[in-house]
């Protein structure tokens, strides 16, 4: 396998973009990043989208896209897996370069989530459906139940839980394309309207419409294209069972150890070689116990790493220095692509307010559903 980077970044503020299709906002980030690569031409193209069809009502996207992004007939594939499609369209992509297959490949995600759609229902199609959606269940309310079996079983707070909104919006406060910039305080969390005991409003991830995209290319490309650029190291994934009751536990995601113990074996890193990370915060809770599973530190102890200010910028291990999907926002489909922008904008040194100090190694955690499908991808400053 040859060895991979990413060389070119582009991405949309994210938010209400009512005066923008699906089509437009993925063009734009994909340009953004063409221009950003300095390069020519594609060899193909990847499009990760949790369900077009339900959103805007179209599906297809991968031929969709590349003719309006003017690219036809290089091969474009949609790629899906829930909430995670963003991240593995970067999987497929770094495997078509490092196979040796392609040079030069955009690897993309996209959703359009405000326009009309029953979002509910949309997302709850990334559940069981003969079980859990039949029961009327929704994805706050698997959280929730996860949640309240964090706090039950490791004494998990519910200030602990807050903790994660309020330092992911002081993160996404300096983030020009975030959803949301505004700070926020452990009262005002606890004080938002209750979505999911014991979850509330301001604990879960907005409804988002947006779009990102990367330029991935073979390490001999990407010296002679560009002085500034991030080796991707690692690209994993694993699945679990996608109905939370069928589980043995629900405050581990099995999905996420496995693909973080596999990119650790790939790599040889310990958890502690990681200098920061970005990961799926659907839900607050989500982070904690996702920064447990990546073994950053002992399980039950994650509610208090937030507080005592482990994950903060300046702490340990920064964990969601864009913001997170919490106040960046979560546009499904383009989260684990947006995810990947961060981890090159914090290698190359261009995070602006948000740089962490001798950043040299990132890594990203995308989820779909409940926890069902997982990427894991780790890049390194080069």
């Amino acid at each position: 396998m040859r060895e991979v980077a990413v060389i070119g970044t582009g991405i949309t503020k994210f938010g209400e973009l009512w005066d923008k299709s699906i089509k437009d906002i993925f063009v734009e980030a994909a340009l953004k990043a063409i221009d950003d690569a300095s390069i020519d031409h594609i060899d193909s193209i990847y499009v990760g989208a949790m369900s077009g069809g339900l959103f805007v009502g179209q599906e297809h996207l991968g031929a969709v896209m590349a003719d309006y992004l003017g690219m036809a007939p290089v091969p474009a594939t949609r790629v899906e897996s829930a909430c995670a499609s963003g991240g593995m369209s970067f999987k497929q992509a770094y495997l078509d370069v490092a196979s040796g297959n392609s040079e030069i490949v955009l690897a993309g995600g996209v959703e359009k989530m405000n326009d009309g759609a029953d979002v509910t229902a949309a997302l709850a199609s990334a559940a069981d459906q003969e079980y859990e959606v039949y029961n009327g269940i929704t994805f706050p309310g698997l959280y929730a139940m996860i949640a309240n079996a964090h706090m039950y079983e490791y004494k998990t707070t519910r200030e602990q839980i807050a903790a994660v909104a309020v330092k992911n919006h002081k993160n996404g406060s300096n983030n020009p394309n975030a959803q949301f910039r505004n700070q926020i305080t452990i009262e005002q969390v606890l004080n938002s309207s209750l979505v999911a005991d014991p979850l509330r409003l301001l604990d879960c991830s907005p409804v988002t419409d947006g779009a990102a995209a990367v330029i991935l290319c073979s390490m001999d490309v990407a010296k002679k294209l560009s002085k500034n650029f991030a080796k991707i190291i690692a690209s994993t994934q694993a699945s679990d069972s996608i109905a939370l009751y069928q589980r043995k536990s629900f405050t581990t995601l099995n999905a996420v150890t496995k693909a973080a113990d596999l990119a650790y074996k790939l790599t040889g890193l310990k958890p502690s070689d990681i200098d920061f990370a970005e990961v799926h915060d659907c839900f607050t809770i989500a982070e904690i116990v996702v920064f447990e599973d990546l073994g950053f530190c002992e399980k039950g102890f994650g509610g208090s790493a937030v507080v005592e200010g482990m994950t903060s910028l300046d702490g340990k291990i920064p964990i969601n220095t864009s913001g997170g999907l919490k106040s960046k926002g979560h546009p499904v489909g383009a989260t684990g692509i947006a995810q990947i922008i961060e981890l090159s904008e914090q290698l190359t040194g261009k995070a602006g307010k948000r740089q962490v100090k001798n950043a040299r190694i990132g890594l990203a955690q995308n989820m779909g559903g409940s926890g069902a499908s997982c990427t894991i991808n780790i890049l390194e400053a080069v």
